[in-house]
């Protein structure tokens, strides 16, 4: 009788991905509208109505980091059906056509009298990002207790599914920092749950698992192999697959069949709508390695992985998306970014004709309202501008010039229909910097327990050897992307783009502006703070 080696299970934290984004929507002002309404058509009802106008226009014209989106008041009309209120509607259509960001009114009974009504927009709305605060009850919809106070009105069963999602939220992330894998198997070909609950491979599935790798090694297309297994009419007894290409294309990127496991991929962002999303850093993610049986090998899993970057970069995005991705800016990228900072109001080109025709911008609130709301925003003449932030974005250059070369290829490469095959890439730096982790633990812990480094030679070697193996694929996926012409070509593209902005440091350029900044305050001392898409601020001055 020969002994079976048990592989030891190892569980290593892993670092969410830090995408490098360009928000300019983080900075700007709120655009808030008010909503008013009264039923009758009664004097001292209208006056109320008339007062209501006024509160809430100077409310919001107060507020620093408020715009005034619009005032919708229905007079004379019942709130039990939302059908029925001509303004009302007419908020709900700009909500949704992107015009407005925060509403606030009186009280619920003001925004809706009928209880089904007030959630059903509510929640729309706020999975559109947009928040309604009512001022007698001081909810505001944003809020994470929010729901909770709304749905008093209508009973307490809301209330109990997010206090039972908290509880199994909770429950399932102590699971993924014990390493403990879940899998669906109705969901998942071939595993099942065993005896001791934990998962068993099913060898009639198996097969069809490592026929799916073979033959797309072999060169056959995810469509190709679809249209394969669809045309054998396979029965799996007990569970019901397609073999569509979206399953056979989640099947051959699934890590979970090499033996290993990335926990807490995904985080629901709402318990009501059960909305999921990849987790970008809202939660931590867990590399577990051998958290069960393996039906292919590791080395067949990357060597899947590195083929489908290759067929990949043979056919780039389409280069439509840069028309798409410029054409939703405004005419002068400034109009995006440029902020006072006194009052949060964006900043608008002005032509001024007496003495002489010039170009300056100016604070839309000081504009528009005069110095009340706003007393000290600075005019600025466009050709100081544009210098201060050429400048701003050489310091930048200069300071960090890793940080400013990354934004800048990521960028230009949206821009130009581009997203050269780094998730792969990212994703096993992050393993291999978990598993540098896990070794350095080990390490510690044998100081601490006075143990021979010997008793841990076979765990330290299979971390090793993976992470060899990991280091292979990314050279190997590297030299994929270097290696083919199209991609060759981009990457060529984006380079030469960097080399001509290079030449022309010192000239002001709209397409920099519209990829890299994400906002630019204007403060009352000529004094300017640009931030950079991740954060990255340059102080300058006019």
């Amino acid at each position: 009788m020969t002994a079976t080696k048990i592989v030891k299970k190892t569980i290593s934290l892993m670092s969410p991905p830090k995408a490098l984004t360009v928000d300019k929507a983080k900075h700007h002002q709120k655009r808030v509208a008010a909503y008013c309404r009264v039923s009758t058509d009664s004097e001292e009802q209208l006056t109320s109505y008339t007062m209501q106008k006024k509160v809430y226009t100077e409310m919001i014209a107060s507020r620093p980091d408020w715009e005034l989106a619009g005032i919708y008041a229905d007079e004379g009309i019942s709130g039990t059906r939302a059908d029925k209120r001509p303004q009302f509607q007419k908020m709900i259509k700009d909500c949704y056509a992107g015009k407005i960001d925060y509403i606030v009114t009186k009280s619920v009974s003001r925004f809706a009298r009928n209880t089904v009504d007030c959630l059903n927009h509510v929640r729309a709305l706020k999975n559109h990002g947009i928040g309604i605060y009512f001022e007698e009850q001081n909810i505001d919809t944003l809020s994470i207790d929010s729901e909770l106070y709304l749905v008093i009105y209508a009973g307490f069963a809301q209330s109990e599914s997010e206090s039972m999602s908290k509880n199994i939220t909770w429950a399932y992330r102590k699971r993924f920092e014990d390493g403990k894998v879940t899998m669906q198997y109705k969901l998942m070909l071939g595993y099942k749950k065993g005896p001791d609950g934990e998962p068993e491979i099913v060898p009639e599935e198996a097969e069809i698992v490592k026929r799916i790798y073979e033959m797309f090694l072999s060169g056959q297309t995810v469509r190709a192999i679809s249209e394969k297994l669809q045309s054998e009419n396979i029965k799996v007894p007990g569970k019901k697959f397609s073999f569509s290409h979206v399953m056979v294309y989640n099947v051959l990127r699934n890590e979970k069949y090499c033996g290993d496991s990335i926990l807490q991929k995904t985080v629901t962002v709402d318990c009501i709508s059960k909305t999921r999303r990849n987790n970008m850093g809202e939660a931590p993610m867990y590399y577990v390695q051998n958290s069960h049986p393996a039906i292919i090998s590791r080395e067949t899993y990357h060597m899947t992985q590195a083929e489908i970057a290759r067929r990949k970069a043979l056919t780039p995005s389409s280069e439509k998306k840069a028309t798409t991705y410029t054409g939703k800016y405004s005419k002068y990228a400034l109009s995006e970014v440029l902020i006072c900072g006194e009052c949060g109001s964006r900043y608008k080109r002005v032509t001024w004709s007496a003495g002489g025709k010039r170009i300056v911008w100016r604070c839309m609130n000081r504009l528009e309202n005069g110095k009340k709301y706003c007393k000290t925003a600075p005019t600025l003449k466009e050709e100081e501008l544009h210098a201060a932030i050429v400048r701003a974005i050489n310091q930048f250059n200069r300071q960090d010039r890793s940080t400013y070369l990354e934004l800048m290829k990521a960028t230009i490469g949206e821009a130009i229909g581009f997203h050269s095959n780094t998730e792969e890439i990212d994703e096993l730096k992050r393993r291999i910097e978990a598993l540098n982790k896990s070794m350095m633990a080990l390490v510690q812990q044998a100081v601490r327990n006075n143990e021979d480094m010997e008793d841990h030679e076979s765990e330290f070697k299979e971390m090793s050897d993976s992470i060899l193996l990991f280091r292979k694929r990314i050279s190997e996926l590297e030299q994929i992307q270097t290696q083919d012409a199209a991609a060759s070509d981009r990457m060529a593209q984006i380079q030469a783009i960097i080399d001509d902005r290079e030449a022309h440091q010192d000239v002001y350029d709209d397409s920099i502006v519209r990829q890299m900044v994400e906002c630019i305050k204007v403060f009352p001392d000529g004094r300017l703070e640009v931030y950079f898409g991740g954060g990255y601020c340059v102080e300058e001055r006019i």
